[in-house]
Protein backbone atom coordinates (compact mmCIF):
# COMPACT_ATOMS: atom_id res chain seq x y z
CA UNK A 1 0.00 0.00 0.00
CA UNK A 2 1.25 3.44 -1.02
CA UNK A 3 -0.30 6.15 0.53
CA UNK A 4 0.78 9.96 1.47
CA UNK A 5 -0.40 9.16 4.71
CA UNK A 6 1.26 9.08 8.56
CA UNK A 7 -0.78 6.80 11.20
CA UNK A 8 -3.35 5.09 9.34
CA UNK A 9 -5.59 5.06 12.07
CA UNK A 10 -5.47 8.76 12.22
CA UNK A 11 -6.40 9.50 8.23
CA UNK A 12 -9.95 11.01 8.53
CA UNK A 13 -9.23 13.29 11.68
CA UNK A 14 -6.07 14.89 9.94
CA UNK A 15 -7.39 15.19 6.61
CA UNK A 16 -10.34 17.48 8.85
CA UNK A 17 -7.64 19.66 10.42
CA UNK A 18 -6.27 20.45 7.24
CA UNK A 19 -9.53 20.93 5.69
CA UNK A 20 -10.49 23.74 8.35
CA UNK A 21 -7.31 25.41 8.39
CA UNK A 22 -7.73 25.51 4.77
CA UNK A 23 -11.26 27.04 4.58
CA UNK A 24 -11.82 28.75 7.91
CA UNK A 25 -13.40 31.22 6.25
CA UNK A 26 -16.38 29.23 4.73
CA UNK A 27 -15.94 26.29 7.21
CA UNK A 28 -16.24 25.40 11.29
CA UNK A 29 -16.64 22.88 13.42
CA UNK A 30 -19.06 22.90 16.30
CA UNK A 31 -17.28 19.37 18.17
CA UNK A 32 -14.00 19.43 20.01
CA UNK A 33 -13.37 15.40 17.12
CA UNK A 34 -14.12 17.96 14.22
CA UNK A 35 -17.41 15.30 12.87
CA UNK A 36 -19.77 18.25 12.66
CA UNK A 37 -19.09 21.00 9.89
CA UNK A 38 -21.32 24.02 9.09
CA UNK A 39 -20.93 27.12 7.00
CA UNK A 40 -19.00 29.76 8.74
CA UNK A 41 -22.01 31.42 9.34
CA UNK A 42 -24.29 29.52 10.31
CA UNK A 43 -27.27 29.48 11.52
CA UNK A 44 -28.70 31.57 8.56
CA UNK A 45 -32.12 32.61 10.36
CA UNK A 46 -35.26 32.46 8.81
CA UNK A 47 -33.75 29.86 6.03
CA UNK A 48 -34.06 26.72 5.88
CA UNK A 49 -31.11 24.66 6.41
CA UNK A 50 -29.83 21.73 4.51
CA UNK A 51 -27.67 19.04 5.84
CA UNK A 52 -25.86 15.52 4.94
CA UNK A 53 -23.53 13.27 6.17
CA UNK A 54 -21.59 9.76 5.18
CA UNK A 55 -18.51 8.11 5.51
CA UNK A 56 -14.89 9.66 4.59
CA UNK A 57 -13.43 8.79 1.65
CA UNK A 58 -15.37 9.89 -0.80
CA UNK A 59 -14.30 13.84 -1.51
CA UNK A 60 -15.76 15.92 -2.56
CA UNK A 61 -18.86 13.92 -1.43
CA UNK A 62 -20.54 14.78 1.51
CA UNK A 63 -18.03 17.50 3.05
CA UNK A 64 -17.18 19.53 0.30
CA UNK A 65 -20.95 20.49 -0.50
CA UNK A 66 -20.94 23.01 2.46
CA UNK A 67 -20.94 26.40 1.17
CA UNK A 68 -22.57 29.56 0.65
CA UNK A 69 -25.58 28.58 -2.05
CA UNK A 70 -25.10 25.15 -1.09
CA UNK A 71 -25.16 23.03 2.19
CA UNK A 72 -25.57 23.87 5.75
CA UNK A 73 -23.48 21.32 7.61
CA UNK A 74 -22.47 18.02 7.39
CA UNK A 75 -21.85 14.92 9.98
CA UNK A 76 -18.93 13.17 8.80
CA UNK A 77 -17.89 9.10 9.65
CA UNK A 78 -15.01 7.42 9.38
CA UNK A 79 -13.96 5.90 5.66
CA UNK A 80 -16.80 4.07 4.28
CA UNK A 81 -18.90 4.18 7.49
CA UNK A 82 -21.63 6.37 8.55
CA UNK A 83 -21.54 8.78 11.01
CA UNK A 84 -23.15 8.32 14.10
CA UNK A 85 -26.61 9.62 15.31
CA UNK A 86 -25.20 12.29 17.59
CA UNK A 87 -23.02 14.07 15.49
CA UNK A 88 -26.05 14.64 13.02
CA UNK A 89 -28.15 16.23 15.90
CA UNK A 90 -25.04 18.44 16.53
CA UNK A 91 -24.75 19.52 13.16
CA UNK A 92 -29.11 20.03 13.24
CA UNK A 93 -28.55 21.75 16.38
CA UNK A 94 -25.88 24.29 14.72
CA UNK A 95 -27.66 25.28 11.38
CA UNK A 96 -31.49 25.75 12.54
CA UNK A 97 -32.39 28.81 11.89
CA UNK A 98 -36.05 28.48 13.20
CA UNK A 99 -37.33 27.14 9.51
CA UNK A 100 -36.55 23.43 9.68
CA UNK A 101 -34.20 21.26 8.70
CA UNK A 102 -33.66 19.06 5.60
CA UNK A 103 -31.70 16.00 5.47
CA UNK A 104 -30.21 14.82 2.04
CA UNK A 105 -28.21 11.55 2.10
CA UNK A 106 -27.58 8.67 0.22
CA UNK A 107 -29.45 5.41 0.69
CA UNK A 108 -27.04 2.92 2.99
CA UNK A 109 -28.34 1.40 6.11
CA UNK A 110 -26.12 2.96 8.41
CA UNK A 111 -27.03 6.35 7.34
CA UNK A 112 -30.92 5.67 7.00
CA UNK A 113 -30.84 4.10 10.72
CA UNK A 114 -28.40 7.35 12.43
CA UNK A 115 -30.52 9.86 10.42
CA UNK A 116 -33.50 7.93 11.47
CA UNK A 117 -32.70 8.77 14.94
CA UNK A 118 -31.22 11.69 14.95
CA UNK A 119 -34.85 12.85 13.39
CA UNK A 120 -36.27 11.31 16.28
CA UNK A 121 -34.35 13.41 18.79
CA UNK A 122 -34.45 16.90 16.74
CA UNK A 123 -38.08 16.52 16.53
CA UNK A 124 -38.40 16.25 20.57
CA UNK A 125 -35.94 19.23 20.83
CA UNK A 126 -38.91 21.20 18.76
CA UNK A 127 -37.41 21.20 15.62
CA UNK A 128 -38.87 19.77 12.47
CA UNK A 129 -36.82 17.29 9.90
CA UNK A 130 -37.66 16.37 6.97
CA UNK A 131 -35.54 13.66 5.00
CA UNK A 132 -35.22 13.06 1.00
CA UNK A 133 -32.88 9.41 0.41
CA UNK A 134 -30.98 9.99 -3.00
CA UNK A 135 -31.56 6.53 -5.05
CA UNK A 136 -29.67 7.62 -8.28
CA UNK A 137 -27.67 4.34 -8.52
CA UNK A 138 -29.56 2.47 -11.79
CA UNK A 139 -27.34 -0.69 -11.56
CA UNK A 140 -28.45 -1.23 -7.14
CA UNK A 141 -31.60 -2.57 -8.32
CA UNK A 142 -33.50 -3.18 -11.03
CA UNK A 143 -36.68 -0.50 -12.50
CA UNK A 144 -39.81 -0.28 -10.49
CA UNK A 145 -37.64 -0.72 -7.01
CA UNK A 146 -36.22 2.62 -7.24
CA UNK A 147 -36.53 3.24 -3.18
CA UNK A 148 -34.03 0.12 -3.12
CA UNK A 149 -31.37 2.00 -4.66
CA UNK A 150 -28.08 3.69 -3.72
CA UNK A 151 -27.31 7.46 -3.84
CA UNK A 152 -23.82 8.22 -5.74
CA UNK A 153 -22.80 11.10 -7.96
CA UNK A 154 -26.34 12.27 -8.28
CA UNK A 155 -26.86 13.29 -4.98
CA UNK A 156 -25.08 16.56 -6.36
CA UNK A 157 -28.08 17.50 -8.02
CA UNK A 158 -30.28 17.03 -5.23
CA UNK A 159 -27.80 19.52 -2.78
CA UNK A 160 -27.79 22.19 -5.34
CA UNK A 161 -31.70 22.11 -6.29
CA UNK A 162 -32.98 21.99 -2.56
CA UNK A 163 -30.53 24.03 -1.49
CA UNK A 164 -31.13 27.05 -4.46
CA UNK A 165 -34.57 26.79 -3.27
CA UNK A 166 -33.94 27.65 0.02
CA UNK A 167 -31.95 30.59 -0.31
CA UNK A 168 -35.11 32.05 -2.37
CA UNK A 169 -37.03 32.24 1.31
CA UNK A 170 -39.18 29.03 0.58
CA UNK A 171 -40.33 26.94 3.67
CA UNK A 172 -39.51 23.22 4.28
CA UNK A 173 -41.82 21.42 2.10
CA UNK A 174 -41.09 23.44 -0.76
CA UNK A 175 -37.51 22.53 -0.66
CA UNK A 176 -38.35 19.52 0.22
CA UNK A 177 -40.45 18.94 -2.76
CA UNK A 178 -37.18 20.08 -5.30
CA UNK A 179 -35.52 17.59 -3.41
CA UNK A 180 -38.08 15.02 -4.26
CA UNK A 181 -38.07 16.20 -7.99
CA UNK A 182 -34.60 16.02 -8.37
CA UNK A 183 -34.30 12.55 -7.11
CA UNK A 184 -37.37 11.68 -9.36
CA UNK A 185 -35.19 13.13 -12.18
CA UNK A 186 -31.78 11.94 -11.98
CA UNK A 187 -30.16 8.58 -12.65
CA UNK A 188 -26.37 7.27 -12.87
CA UNK A 189 -24.55 4.69 -13.67
CA UNK A 190 -20.88 3.75 -13.37
CA UNK A 191 -17.82 1.46 -14.24
CA UNK A 192 -14.98 0.75 -11.87
CA UNK A 193 -11.40 0.07 -13.50
CA UNK A 194 -10.09 -0.97 -9.94
CA UNK A 195 -10.46 -1.67 -6.76
CA UNK A 196 -9.17 0.99 -3.91
CA UNK A 197 -7.47 0.35 -0.12
CA UNK A 198 -8.86 1.74 2.95
CA UNK A 199 -5.92 2.89 4.89
CA UNK A 200 -6.92 1.04 8.00
CA UNK A 201 -6.92 -2.19 6.00
CA UNK A 202 -3.70 -2.01 3.63
CA UNK A 203 -5.27 -4.17 1.17
CA UNK A 204 -7.48 -3.74 -2.12
CA UNK A 205 -11.29 -3.97 -1.18
CA UNK A 206 -12.10 -6.05 -4.17
CA UNK A 207 -9.85 -7.90 -6.82
CA UNK A 208 -10.22 -6.89 -10.95
CA UNK A 209 -8.07 -7.98 -13.18
CA UNK A 210 -5.87 -5.02 -15.05
CA UNK A 211 -7.98 -5.80 -18.40
CA UNK A 212 -11.18 -5.70 -16.84
CA UNK A 213 -14.04 -3.20 -15.72
CA UNK A 214 -16.96 -3.78 -13.56
CA UNK A 215 -20.10 -1.99 -15.13
CA UNK A 216 -22.69 -1.05 -12.20
CA UNK A 217 -19.86 -1.08 -9.36
CA UNK A 218 -20.80 1.30 -6.67
CA UNK A 219 -18.41 3.59 -4.58
CA UNK A 220 -17.57 1.05 -1.91
CA UNK A 221 -17.32 -1.49 -3.90
CA UNK A 222 -20.34 -3.18 -4.41
CA UNK A 223 -20.99 -5.43 -7.50
CA UNK A 224 -22.39 -3.94 -10.47
CA UNK A 225 -24.19 -5.56 -13.23
CA UNK A 226 -21.75 -6.98 -15.08
CA UNK A 227 -17.74 -8.14 -15.28
CA UNK A 228 -15.80 -7.71 -18.65
CA UNK A 229 -13.01 -6.76 -20.67
CA UNK A 230 -11.89 -3.00 -20.61
CA UNK A 231 -13.78 -1.44 -23.24
CA UNK A 232 -13.40 2.34 -25.18
CA UNK A 233 -14.14 5.26 -23.99
CA UNK A 234 -17.08 5.32 -26.76
CA UNK A 235 -18.51 1.84 -25.66
CA UNK A 236 -18.74 2.66 -22.10
CA UNK A 237 -20.29 5.74 -22.54
CA UNK A 238 -22.39 4.26 -24.74
CA UNK A 239 -23.06 1.82 -22.14
CA UNK A 240 -23.85 3.84 -19.58
CA UNK A 241 -25.87 6.14 -21.62
CA UNK A 242 -28.08 3.81 -22.68
CA UNK A 243 -28.66 2.31 -19.12
CA UNK A 244 -29.42 5.43 -17.96
CA UNK A 245 -31.66 5.87 -20.88
CA UNK A 246 -33.77 2.26 -20.79
CA UNK A 247 -34.36 3.22 -16.88
CA UNK A 248 -35.39 7.29 -16.95
CA UNK A 249 -36.76 7.51 -21.43
CA UNK A 250 -36.32 10.88 -22.51
CA UNK A 251 -38.22 12.73 -25.49
CA UNK A 252 -36.21 14.38 -28.60
CA UNK A 253 -36.34 18.29 -27.60
CA UNK A 254 -35.62 17.66 -23.68
CA UNK A 255 -33.25 19.70 -21.84
CA UNK A 256 -30.58 18.00 -19.57
CA UNK A 257 -27.91 18.39 -17.51
CA UNK A 258 -24.98 16.25 -17.20
CA UNK A 259 -22.21 14.87 -14.20
CA UNK A 260 -19.22 12.81 -15.78
CA UNK A 261 -17.44 11.94 -12.33
CA UNK A 262 -14.54 10.60 -11.45
CA UNK A 263 -13.61 8.19 -8.84
CA UNK A 264 -10.69 9.33 -7.99
CA UNK A 265 -8.34 8.13 -10.11
CA UNK A 266 -9.38 8.87 -13.63
CA UNK A 267 -7.73 11.75 -15.06
CA UNK A 268 -9.95 14.58 -16.49
CA UNK A 269 -8.40 14.03 -19.54
CA UNK A 270 -10.32 10.44 -19.86
CA UNK A 271 -13.65 11.99 -18.17
CA UNK A 272 -13.41 14.97 -21.20
CA UNK A 273 -12.87 11.98 -23.91
CA UNK A 274 -16.39 10.28 -22.23
CA UNK A 275 -18.05 13.45 -22.35
CA UNK A 276 -17.56 14.22 -25.47
CA UNK A 277 -18.81 10.74 -26.34
CA UNK A 278 -22.22 11.58 -24.42
CA UNK A 279 -22.46 14.75 -25.97
CA UNK A 280 -23.01 13.15 -29.27
CA UNK A 281 -24.66 10.29 -28.40
CA UNK A 282 -27.44 12.77 -26.43
CA UNK A 283 -27.65 15.25 -29.40
CA UNK A 284 -27.90 12.29 -31.59
CA UNK A 285 -31.55 11.97 -29.89
CA UNK A 286 -32.31 15.39 -29.99
CA UNK A 287 -31.74 15.93 -26.24
CA UNK A 288 -29.94 19.41 -25.03
CA UNK A 289 -27.49 19.67 -22.49
CA UNK A 290 -28.07 23.11 -20.63
CA UNK A 291 -25.10 22.91 -18.02
CA UNK A 292 -22.37 20.07 -17.78
CA UNK A 293 -20.11 18.96 -15.09
CA UNK A 294 -17.00 17.46 -15.30
CA UNK A 295 -14.58 16.62 -13.03
CA UNK A 296 -14.71 14.61 -9.18
CA UNK A 297 -18.37 15.14 -7.28
CA UNK A 298 -18.16 11.53 -5.26
CA UNK A 299 -14.69 9.92 -5.41
CA UNK A 300 -14.02 6.30 -3.82
CA UNK A 301 -10.48 6.97 -2.30
CA UNK A 302 -7.69 5.82 -5.34
CA UNK A 303 -10.65 3.96 -6.88
CA UNK A 304 -10.23 4.26 -11.03
CA UNK A 305 -13.04 5.19 -13.13
CA UNK A 306 -16.04 7.22 -13.61
CA UNK A 307 -19.84 7.67 -13.44
CA UNK A 308 -22.66 9.76 -15.94
CA UNK A 309 -25.52 11.20 -14.31
CA UNK A 310 -28.17 12.59 -16.22
CA UNK A 311 -30.29 15.37 -14.90
CA UNK A 312 -33.97 15.15 -16.99
CA UNK A 313 -35.01 19.54 -16.43
CA UNK A 314 -37.72 22.02 -16.78
CA UNK A 315 -38.02 25.20 -16.46
CA UNK A 316 -38.21 24.92 -12.39
CA UNK A 317 -35.08 23.28 -12.08
CA UNK A 318 -33.23 24.94 -14.92
CA UNK A 319 -33.48 28.23 -13.49
CA UNK A 320 -32.51 26.40 -9.49
CA UNK A 321 -29.50 25.08 -11.29
CA UNK A 322 -28.53 28.22 -13.12
CA UNK A 323 -27.84 29.65 -9.26
CA UNK A 324 -24.47 30.40 -7.99
CA UNK A 325 -23.15 28.87 -5.16
CA UNK A 326 -19.39 28.87 -3.74
CA UNK A 327 -17.77 25.81 -1.64
CA UNK A 328 -14.31 24.77 -0.35
CA UNK A 329 -14.34 22.41 -3.51
CA UNK A 330 -16.18 24.34 -5.89
CA UNK A 331 -17.94 27.42 -7.11
CA UNK A 332 -20.53 28.21 -9.72
CA UNK A 333 -20.97 31.49 -10.92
Amino acid sequence: MKKVINNPENVVDEMLEGLLLAHSDQLRSVREDNRALVRADSPVQGKVAIATGGGSGHLPLFLGYVGKGMLDGVAVGNMFASPSAQVMVDVTRAIHGGAGVLYIYGNYGGDVMNFDMACEIADMEGIRVETVVATDDVASMPKGHEEQRRGVAGMFYLYKLAAAKADTGADLDEVKRIAEKASAHVRTMGVALSSCTLPAVGRPTFEIGHDQMEIGMGIHGEPGVRRGPLESADAIALSLVNSILEDMPISSGSKVSVLVNGLGATPLEELYIVYRKVHELLEEKGINIHRPYIGEFATSLEMAGLSVSILLLDDELRELLDKPFSTPFRTQN
